[in-house]
Formats: structure tokens, C-alpha cells, sequence
């Protein structure tokens, strides 16, 4: 075992038994959304942990805490001064692509740079070698999954965080803070956090998401995005009789599927603010086949030009097999946030110092994915999108430091000083 690395800050450290020991406990609700469900949320299990966060931030002496119309959070803690009032947002739900059920959380304490091995699937292991992340965080107590989950942290980080900063700030009575509005969203994973959010209830003047991913960072900026599902219906004719006669619905998607460009435009082959097509789920039968695509840029007129290649690539589909039906449905998901964050430069800057004032050197960056803030910047409430301490996202091999996750904690402590000192 490795020497255990130091805290941020004093604060941090006071602040990490807490926020480890409700990331352990919300990790364990399984609470994965499902894409293109009607109904919302997208399954009711996300409620379960929501339900649970209206009883803690009750007990902490949050007495407004409630489960909404809108299937958000919502909860109060008053301010010492006439200051903005912060809103700070995290989402339950996990992504539908790996399970959330049966988490298993381990802590792997003071890690000592080795290979992990996550022991539910021994083909899992985390290789320094290969996560610069990781390697650079030798010492810290590291929490994974067994390997045969995902782990959580997207965003049950951001809530343990949100929980223990608040609570702290609410037995600490003598420090200034601004107001704080919390909420908690459900179904952010499938685009539709921000549906029915009450804005005008919610009543911040600010806000910041607990979504984001490596110590320090504050992201200004996201992927403009729309998801395109198309749907190709063929014919469906026993095979022993099928000459001449089958239209198989299944050949023509994975044709579909196969003319997406390789070496471009995919996630594979793309970073920083290059966007791009992804075919993430398909579906059907020999009667009808279904493609689901998420396209990405943060360019909004290089977004229309990836969904116009998508519509041009299924009607070839349909040209090349006349005897079939392809239908193509474009929904935009969320906005680039970044022009309406420059409206507000003061929630940067009240973030970038207090990240400073949790131990941590701050770092402004944009994020190849969304947030529920995206959406909400849009509509007038600015929010830009602080670290978390998790990594990995989306996978059996995500993984989350302790040290981080109490440093966010931290800066969300920092974050209602600084904006106390904005009194209006």
C-alpha cells in the first residue's frame, strides 16, 4: 500500500468520510434510464433514489425537500445574505448502454499504482499504463465497481457531493453563504433532464451541474446534439419461399450502419471540438429494423450537416431497395451552452475562485457530451458544469478518488461563500 495522498484542503478532508459514505450508499440504487421511452422518467427505479434524497436533505434540515411534478428534487437552504441565489443540480440516472443493477462498490484504499483488477470479470482491469488519469493519482483511495457494472459515478458523485456540501453548510451556521437551491433531475442520460423543469419555481439566479469529470475543471462549453432514429421497414417472407419476394430489414440497417464513414466523424477517431455520427443501438427483425444515432458538434451548423449526411445515407438505402420504407426522425437534444454562459461571466469566475479556495488549480475546458445545463442556459438560468472526481464514464472500468470527489465537495462549500460576497 502506497502512502495515502493528502487533501486539497482542510475542508476536503473534513468533508471526504462523509461524501464517500453517501457515494457507497447511492451508488447501490439501481436507477438506469431507458432510451425512447414514452413515458417519464423513463423507468420509475430512479425515483427510488430521488425519494431517498427528499428524506436526507429533510433530515439535514432542508424542510422544503420535495419530489415535484416535474420528477425533479427540489430543496432550500436559506442564505446568511442577500446574495444570488445558487442552484446546484446533479441527475440519478445512469445510462441505459451498462447496467446499474447489483453495484458492487470497491475502495481500493490508497492505491498503490498497480494494475486494478476488478474481480466480478478478471477481463477487467484498470492499466496505469493506459489511463493517465489514473496514473496520476497514486495514493488516492480509488472506488471502482466489480467489473460487472458500472460503478456509478455519473452522476451518484455529483449528489454524494451536493449532499455532503449541504449539509455541512447547514450544521455550520456561522459560515456566510449564499442561498442554495438543489436539484436532482432524472432521464439527463437520455437527453430529457431538463423536461418539465420549473425554472420560475426554482427560483436561481445562477447555477452550477455537478457533472463533470477531472479535479478542477469547469466546462463553459458543450456538444450541440440531436438524436436520429431510422426506422426501415421491409418484408417479412418465409425463407424457404423468399425468392424474389424477401425485403430483409435487418441487411439493410447493417448496410446503413456500414456507410457511416469510418476514419471520420466518429467517436473513435474524433477529440476536442471535432464532432460526429455514432450508431448506438440497433434493433428489429426481417419486418423492420430500427437505428438509433446520436450526432455531436459543437458547431451548430456542423451538426446540421452531420444529420443531413444521416438523411442522405438512409434514402440511398431506399434507392438502392425500392421496395422498402425508410423513415428518418431528427430530435435536438440541447444547445451548445457557451454563448449564454459569456452573457454571465461573473458564474465562471465565481467558480474559478472557488476552486482555488478548495486547494485545487482551476481549469476552464468544454466537454465532447451534454448536461442538463446545457439545456437551462438556454433558457435563461446560466450553468456552467463543475468536476466530480469520477472517470470513465459510461463503462464497467469507470472509476472515482476519493481526494477528488471531497475537493468538489469542497468547492461547492467555497462556491456559496464567493457568492455571498455578491450581495445584491
Amino acid at each position: 500500500m502506497a502512502a495515502r495522498a493528502a487533501f486539497s484542503s482542510p475542508l476536503a478532508e473534513e468533508l471526504a468520510t462523509d461524501v464517500l459514505e453517501r457515494f457507497l450508499r447511492y451508488v447501490r440504487v439501481d436507477t438506469q434510464g431507458a432510451y425512447r421511452a414514452a413515458e417519464r422518467p423513463s423507468t420509475q427505479k430512479q425515483l427510488d433514489l430521488s425519494r431517498m434524497l427528499v428524506d436526507e436533505l429533510r433530515a439535514i434540515g432542508l424542510a422544503d425537500a420535495e419530489l415535484n411534478d416535474g420528477y425533479s428534487v427540489f430543496a432550500t437552504l436559506p442564505g446568511t445574505s442577500d446574495a444570488p441565489v445558487v442552484g446546484l443540480i446533479a441527475h440519478v440516472d445512469t445510462t441505459p448502454d451498462v447496467t446499474g443493477a447489483g453495484v458492487s462498490p470497491i475502495v481500493h484504499e490508497a492505491w498503490d499504482g498497480q494494475p486494478i483488477t476488478l474481480p466480478g470479470d478478471a477481463r477487467q482491469v484498470l492499466e496505469p499504463a493506459a489511463l493517465p488519469a489514473l496514473a496520476a493519482r497514486v495514493g488516492h483511495d480509488i472506488v471502482t465497481s466489480d467489473g460487472t457494472t458500472l460503478l456509478g459515478a455519473d452522476d451518484k458523485a455529483g449528489i454524494a457531493e451536493i449532499m455532503a456540501a449541504v449539509a455541512y453548510l447547514a450544521r455550520t451556521e456561522d459560515r456566510p453563504r449564499a442561498s442554495i437551491r438543489v436539484a436532482f433531475t432524472v432521464d439527463e442520460e437520455v437527453g430529457r433532464g431538463a423536461e418539465g423543469f420549473d425554472l420560475e419555481s426554482f427560483g436561481a439566479d445562477v447555477a452550477y451541474t455537478l457533472d463533470g469529470s477531472d479535479l478542477g475543471e469547469l466546462e463553459v462549453e458543450t456538444f450541440s446534439a440531436a438524436s436520429v432514429r431510422v426506422t426501415i421497414r421491409g418484408l417479412s417472407v418465409h425463407p424457404g419461399t423468399a425468392k424474389d419476394k424477401l425485403v430483409n430489414a435487418v441487411k439493410l440497417a447493417a448496410e446503413l450502419v456500414r456507410s457511416v464513414p469510418a476514419g471520420r466523424l466518429s467517436p473513435e477517431t474524433t477529440e476536442g471540438r471535432e464532432g460526429y455520427v455514432h450508431p448506438h443501438r440497433i434493433s428489429g427483425s426481417t419486418e423492420e429494423a430500427i437505428v438509433d444515432f446520436i450526432a455531436r458538434d459543437h458547431d451548430d451548423e456542423l451538426l446540421a450537416s452531420h444529420v443531413a449526411l444521416l438523411r442522405g445515407l438512409a434514402a440511398d438505402v431506399e434507392a438502392r431497395e425500392p421496395r422498402a420504407k425508410v423513415d428518418v426522425e431528427v430530435r435536438d437534444s440541447y444547445r451548445n451552452m457557451r454563448p449564454f454562459i459569456e452573457e454571465n461571466p461573473r458564474v465562471v469566475e465565481a467558480a474559478l475562485e472557488a476552486i482555488r479556495r478548495a486547494g485545487v488549480e482551476p481549469r476552464l475546458a468544454i466537454t465532447r457530451g451534454g448536461t442538463d445545463g446545457a439545456v437551462l442556459s438556454a433558457q435563461g438560468l446560466p450553468t456552467p458544469n463543475l468536476f466530480t472526481g469520477g472517470q470513465e464514464y459510461h463503462s464497467v472500468r469507470e472509476w472515482a478518488s476519493v481526494q477528488d470527489m471531497a475537493a468538489a465537495a469542497a468547492t461547492i462549500v467555497e462556491l456559496a461563500g464567493v457568492w455571498s460576497e455578491s450581495a445584491k
